[in-house]
């Protein structure tokens, strides 16, 4: 059972420790003097993994170094990485390949990443995004009628798999900011996939909720025992054929991954599949290409009493909606009467605040239906992303905002002078998955790292190199289901094309958000952070800089307030965790409110100070089952 009402205000050991008789806002505004401080398809797009309990999280201080991941064997790989003089990059690779094992449901090297990196105040975003296959069409998801496929139909085929990319994605990462060789960072998933690590309580939950994943005859024999029961909590699961593709991609790096057998059983899978075969070749996989693009970095000001703080707020830019749909919602709250609003006195936002935020996301939400997609194929509105962040623009869009629910949301025009736009906006549909990594090291550098193979369990579809062998090797990776990422219909009722249609080599929209803010007078690194969670993926992670940047709260007590979010629909809450008198005020405006469940995994890293001493402060999700460790 969640707990209905936590304190923001509640210490724990460290926290005492750290802030001693300070306020909590004291403490996180301690960085160089100051630290930073209606409908089914909506419903379906806010919980792309299952709940599985809510397991308290103490968050954490560490003096040089962090390292914050989903899953605690995944966190420990990260840290052995930087003890043995390994940078961020060489940790989170690590991470990444025992994510790939312990949280299949997630990540894995069967689907694709976006990576934030500062060195220094120097940020580089790296594009390991999926892209669709040469084959492929905007036509992709249609029936021969012309009307969308069913989701759960064009998920659970060879139709949704895109070319993955995250492996040679951090291979070109890390040819540029690794320390350690690139086989070492392999090891520590190599050895718990031959000697096996004990299913989690998380692991067991989601293979007994799932009703597709057994469908795929190598997935069932590795996840479920003989009566097709999922394996018990603590069974230990080895998986020697992961180990020995892991194997091959330390040896070969990522054409280990994408040429030779392990690319051809990759192609076999997708076009043998039993929902439906998939277009992927042997040359989509051995010519990709990652992209170094350009951060999409904005100034934040943050006024709280008797002060005034300037950050610099720094995310992925297109394919990714992420950074742009955050820094459109705070720039819009700051110009509401929400701005400058405090928690209420049960320690939760309350329904004041809530529905500003409700309604400046619509209209975020709005402009993202409309405009992003992948720019190797779609041009920024008025010339730039940037527009679309403009103070001018988001006034505009401020205003209108009310006291009152919207009746209509509509998408504005970021542009001086009224331009036509040739896109149709796209309808909504589900969105899913994910994994986060933060991390810092003790040499400058930092990264978020947001990771996915999209839907629980991806495509359910389960690579093994070794079928049709004398001994069949058990398990393998799973693959993506990125390509639903696409808008199912490819033009819109006037017969405009959706910017985010399907086509070949395109890669689709997300909603990954991996975040770090800077402190603009010193150029200093203060935040990392990001989440899993689809769509609401933006509200995850603009929940928690906010409640940091504006309410004073440490990273532990942000993540753990509850969520909420609009994603062009009614207003959600997270179910259980506000008061009635809240959802009563919120209908009261005039809006619907959904209560449902809203599970984040928030990983967050921020700079402190204890004492006089440097920190790091550190929090990971109690809806799942990350970690820290530093030193």
């Amino acid at each position: 059972m969640l707990p209905h009402a936590p304190e923001p205000t509640r210490l724990n050991s460290w926290q005492r420790a750290a802030v001693a008789t300070s306020l909590l806002a004291a403490a996180l505004l301690a960085a160089c003097g100051h630290l930073p401080a209606d409908d089914a398809a909506a419903s379906a797009a806010s919980a792309p993994e299952a709940a599985s309990g809510w397991s308290e999280k103490p968050g954490w201080a560490t003096q040089d170094f962090a390292v914050a991941s989903g899953h605690p064997l995944a966190t420990q790989a990260g840290y052995d990485m930087l003890r043995a003089g390994g940078s961020a990059l060489d940790a989170a690779i690590a991470v990444q390949m025992v994510l790939t094992l312990v949280e299949p449901q997630s990540s894995g090297i069967g689907g694709g990443a976006f990576l934030l990196h500062a060195q220094g105040d120097k940020v580089q975003a790296y594009d390991g995004r999926e892209t669709a296959p040469a084959a492929v069409d905007e036509k992709l998801f249609l029936q021969a009628d012309g009307k969308p496929l069913a989701f759960n139909a064009a998920m659970a085929s060879g139709r949704s798999v895109g070319v993955p990319g995250a492996v040679r994605m951090l291979e070109q990462a890390h040819r540029v900011h690794g320390k350690l060789p690139w086989a070492q960072l392999f090891q520590p998933a190599i050895d718990l996939a031959e000697n096996g690590f004990p299913v989690s309580h998380r692991l067991h939950t989601l293979l007994g909720n799932d009703k597709l994943l057994a469908r795929d005859p190598v997935a069932r024999a590795y996840f479920y025992d003989a009566a097709g029961k999922p394996w018990p909590i603590d069974h230990l699961l080895k998986n020697p054929e992961l180990a020995q593709v892991l194997s091959g991609i330390a040896s070969e790096g990522s054409r280990g991954l994408l040429e030779g057998p392990t690319a051809r059983a990759i192609v076999d899978a997708v076009r043998t599949h039993p929902g439906g075969a998939g277009r992927l070749s042997l040359a989509d996989l051995s010519g990709y290409q990652p992209r170094e693009r350009q951060p999409l970095c904005h100034d934040y000001q943050v006024r709280i009493p008797a002060s005034q703080h300037s950050y610099r707020l720094c995310g992925f830019p297109p394919p990714s909606s992420g950074a742009i749909a955050i820094g459109q919602i705070l720039g819009m709250l700051q110009q509401t009467p929400a701005n400058g609003l405090p928690l209420g006195d049960d320690g939760l936002p309350g329904a004041e605040w809530l529905h500003y935020y409700s309604e400046a996301a619509r209209l975020a939400y709005a402009d993202r239906a409309l405009y992003l997609a992948d720019p190797d194929f779609v041009p920024p509105p008025a010339g730039s992303w940037h527009s679309l962040l403009a103070p001018g623009y988001l006034s505009q869009r401020a205003q209108l905002i009310g006291p009152r629910h919207m009746p209509t949301a509509a998408a504005g025009t970021p542009s001086p002078q009224p331009a036509r736009v040739s896109f149709a906006p796209m309808a909504q549909q589900p969105e899913y998955g994910t994994s986060h990594i933060s991390i810092v090291d003790a040499h400058g550098n930092a990264l978020a790292l947001t990771t996915t193979i999209e839907a629980q369990f991806g495509a359910r579809r389960m690579v093994n190199t070794s079928l049709g062998s004398e001994r069949p090797r058990s398990g393998g990776f799973l693959l993506n289901n990125q390509l639903t990422d696409f808008s199912f219909s490819p033009r819109g009722a006037n017969g405009a094309p959706v910017a985010n249609r399907v086509e070949a080599g395109k890669r689709p929209r997300s909603s990954m958000s991996p975040t770090l803010v800077f402190d603009n007078a010193t150029g200093q690194l203060l935040a990392s952070a990001g989440s899993p969670g689809g769509a609401q993926i933006i509200h995850y992670t603009g929940k928690a800089l906010y409640a940091m940047l504006h309410w004073g709260l440490m990273p532990q007590q942000a993540i753990d307030l509850p969520n909420f979010g609009n994603i062009g629909g009614p207003t959600q809450l997270e179910q259980q965790r506000f008061p009635a008198a809240t959802v009563r005020a919120l209908q009261a405006r005039g809006g619907a409110v959904q209560q449902i469940e809203m599970t984040s995994g928030l990983q967050v890293i921020v700079r402190g100070s204890a004492h006089g001493q440097p920190m790091w402060f550190s929090g990971s999700d109690a809806r799942r089952e990350g970690s820290v460790m530093g030193n």
